[in-house]
């Protein structure tokens, strides 16, 4: 592969752009295959989004699209768990008030793993059911309700960061910045937020519903929330028990999001201290014949951005070897460089 044009794209990749060709305004050139091709604007894709009626929009349809598989997948599960525990409501011994809501929140109770104990399967029927279901509904959790928390937390970050710089005016490339620089920083915030909000929520019901001790409900919840689960306390009315069904699912996945976002901000530190160390770290000559990849005797920015990048944990050998191969594919004429009409070659063959 030829450094010099790698350099030269990597220093000065405006050089290669004629400024009389430069088009005026914006032109969006995408095809089908583009994997934005769904952000273009409606009069690009063929579709005048000005034109389109609302009304024929349903409530779903103005979800995310990440949000309406989360319903739909979180209401077979709990509509199938629903069913299946209904049908066998009298081999569950325990505190029972209504079939339907008891069912609902005995597959809640499952699902997040906080096992009370109010509600305890009796039979080997019941059994068998509850080991499937909390299996299922702990990858449920894990693959589906969690991505959901994780993008509601990010869609507060730009909130976060306005009321945190409430007397900067601060220009749309320096939210951006700041979003991308402390981006796991400001979950765990958000996120830390609502889960003192749902601690104290809980309390408070558990105190004024249930009729527990402020101390009790503080239990309870902690209990609840960390799916410990005791069992000594727990929703026993139909109030209660309502209100779980809801606030178990929400508290749970909120303070596992949490931790993960603290193991995520770990991460970033760590990986911002090497970054630092390469960076004010001096260049040695076993450095510089390890930057040398295609052993010429000399480095160039290509080799160095690389090999610098190697050092940070960025990138690795095989991510290189893999573009290189990617590389070596698409560029038919051998000659080192990318064109068009190597890009057209490369379909052909």
């Amino acid at each position: 592969m030829d450094d010099k044009s790698l350099q030269t794209g990597l220093l000065s990749p405006k050089l290669k752009i004629d400024q009389k060709d430069v088009p005026k305004r914006k032109r969006f050139r995408r095809c089908k295959s583009d994997p934005l091709f769904e952000y273009i604007p409606g009069e690009i894709s063929g579709i005048n989004e000005a034109q389109s009626d609302p009304r024929t929009e349903s409530f779903l349809d103005k979800m995310h699209p990440h949000f309406r598989r989360v319903l739909i997948y979180l209401f077979l599960y709990l509509a199938t768990g629903t069913i299946c525990f209904y049908f066998v409501g009298n081999q569950i011994k325990g505190e029972k008030i209504d079939g339907v809501l008891d069912s609902v929140y005995f597959c809640i109770v499952t699902m997040t793993t906080v096992g009370y104990g109010d509600l305890v399967p009796d039979s080997a029927t019941t059994k068998l059911l509850a080991c499937a279901f909390v299996f299922s509904g702990m990858a449920l959790i894990g693959l589906m309700l969690s991505k959901g928390a994780d993008y509601l937390v990010e869609k507060q970050e730009l909130l976060l960061i306005e009321a945190l710089h409430l007397r900067q005016k601060l220009s749309p490339t320096e939210i951006l910045k700041e979003m991308e620089d402390n981006k796991a920083r400001y979950k765990c915030y958000i996120t830390l937020a609502l889960l003192v909000v749902l601690i104290l929520g809980g309390t408070v019901f558990l105190a004024t519903v249930e009729k527990l001790d402020i101390i009790d409900a503080f239990y309870c919840v902690c209990s609840t929330i960390t799916t410990l689960g005791y069992g000594d306390k727990s929703f026993s009315t139909k109030a209660g028990r309502v209100f779980a069904i809801f606030w178990i699912l929400t508290g749970t996945i909120t303070l596992a999001q949490l931790l993960c976002y603290i193991a995520e901000v770990n991460t970033e530190i760590r990986q911002k201290k090497l970054v630092k160390w390469v960076l004010n770290r001096r260049m040695t000559n076993v450095d510089l014949k390890a930057a040398d990849i295609d052993d010429d005797g000399s480095v160039g920015a290509a080799e160095f951005v690389i090999y610098k990048l190697k050092e940070m944990g960025k990138i690795n050998q095989e991510d290189i070897s893999t573009l290189l191969e990617e590389f070596e594919n698409l560029d038919v004429d051998q000659s080192g460089t990318l064109s068009t009409c190597d890009l057209t070659l490369s379909q052909l063959v």
